[in-house]
């Protein structure tokens, strides 16, 4: 699938938003090893999501969905899941095989996961070496899927200090300290999102929090409930940016995830001049969530704290955009996990913008960008978005400040995280044809 972007700059109205992809992933996985039925309103009805909804179906969770939004998860408890018949396709989804890991590394039986042909090249290591301290028995081929997970002897509760930042590795041994023996505890170098223990808390699962330290002991139960999913900031964070860029009288995002680990981008965008204004704040299920008020505005560039670089690790792609609109020359360092993403997120960016030229300078860990903050910022031209769905959309919004049509190549993975995409984009004034 190819997209057509074409040159506009009027961007406005009221967007809503589809919901968190990292909150529904969870939901799914907590509801099905919960007692209870875990009912979920504003799920994502992404490919990734459906990927983990079909692994719990394998696994002897029963499931409906009488919605595309609306999901009843019939939990089946602590120890209730069942052996698999085949492998877990896991299709696209990073967070799920990782959360999967955590999950399986506990069972009595053996399962096998897999993924698409992005997937199957992606490191998983990072997670399954801390597990295998806590007695899992996890192969990988040369550090990438399949994982294979062998029926669990006994896990026991490790304490781990975290090398690098990682919400997915630290919620893959959150999960699998369900399992274990004694207190669970991950140390973290950084902040990263904090959805699992939220939600572990919010399924009634004592969660102690000390500094940069999260534990929990095993054996604890899960109980079912309601639980409403809010919109995804990372889905959100291409219509921040596209406010910002376009003209008009401001674009208006409905209940998005406020979540204070998430957030890392309206801090950097703030930083660099961007007007946004926040209201309705309000809480759902333990997270936080308010409306946004987008208005144009003139950028300035800026260094990105490290402080922030975790907190905004997934939406780096759109921020290159903000950044070859700004006055002056933006640098990101510390940012080595955008190689080990979807694509390279580093090397395809910069291949892009580079395309459009736009004057940036790859490194190893970041980039350096020199904005145009006048007229427009890219030219006309083709780029390839290596199937990387948050790519994709970044330069969809690139358009807003193009001298001419973007052809933007491989965006069938948009499906994964942002269904509906191009429908939102064009009521938003993004001219995006497929």
């Amino acid at each position: 699938m190819n997209w057509r972007a074409l040159p506009g700059e009027q961007v406005g109205g009221i967007v809503q938003i589809p919901g968190d992809k990292s909150i529904s992933h969870r939901a799914l996985m907590f509801g099905g090893i919960a007692s209870g039925r875990t009912e979920i309103s504003g799920f994502l009805a992404s490919a990734d999501c459906h990927a983990t909804l079909a692994a719990l179906v394998a696994l002897g969770v029963r499931i409906e969905q009488p919605e595309p939004t609306r999901v009843v998860v019939n939990g089946v408890g602590l120890h209730g899941l069942q052996a698999p018949a085949h492998a877990l396709d896991m299709g696209n989804a990073g967070t799920a095989m990782r959360l999967f890991m955590g999950l399986l590394a506990g069972q009595r039986f053996d399962s096998t996961l897999i993924g698409d042909r992005s997937l199957m090249r992606r490191p998983m290591e990072r997670a399954a070496s801390p597990l295998r301290q806590m007695g899992a028995d996890i192969a990988t081929t040369a550090g990438c899927p399949p994982v294979v997970i062998h029926a669990a002897r006994r896990l026991v509760g490790i304490d781990y200090l975290m090398p690098v930042a990682s919400a997915q590795v630290k919620s893959a041994l959150l999960i699998a300290g369900l399992y274990a023996d004694g207190m669970t505890r991950v140390t973290e170098p950084a902040p990263s999102r904090d959805h699992t223990e939220r939600m572990l808390a919010g399924f009634g699962v004592r969660v102690d929090r000390s500094g940069s330290s999260i534990a929990l002991c095993g054996g604890q139960p899960l109980q079912g409930g309601a639980l409403q999913v809010p919109a995804d900031f990372s889905s959100a964070a291409f219509f921040l940016v596209a406010g910002l860029l376009g003209s008009g009288s401001g674009l208006t995002l409905r209940r998005v995830g406020m979540n204070p680990t998430r957030t890392g981008l309206l801090d950097i965008l703030r930083l660099m001049g961007a007007h946004i204004e926040i209201g309705a704040a309000a809480e759902q299920n333990g997270e936080p969530v308010a409306d946004m008020l987008v208005l144009p505005s003139r950028l300035r560039a800026l260094s990105v704290p490290l402080s922030l670089v975790a907190l905004a690790i997934d939406e780096f792609p759109v921020f290159f955009i903000a950044a070859a609109c700004a006055d002056g020359v933006s640098e990101l360092r510390g940012a080595e996990e955008l190689r080990v993403k979807e694509s390279d997120r580093l090397a395809t960016m910069a291949a892009g913008l580079g395309a459009l030229g736009v004057e940036c300078e790859l490194l190893a860990d970041g980039m350096r960008i020199r904005g145009r903050p006048d007229g427009p910022a890219f030219r006309a031209g083709r780029i390839d978005s290596r199937g990387d769905h948050r790519v994709a959309m970044s330069f969809a919004v690139a358009s807003l400040r193009a001298a001419g049509a973007l052809e933007i190549s491989d965006t069938a993975n948009v499906s994964t995280s942002f269904p509906g995409f191009v429908q939102t984009a064009n009521l938003a004034g993004i001219r995006l044809h497929t």
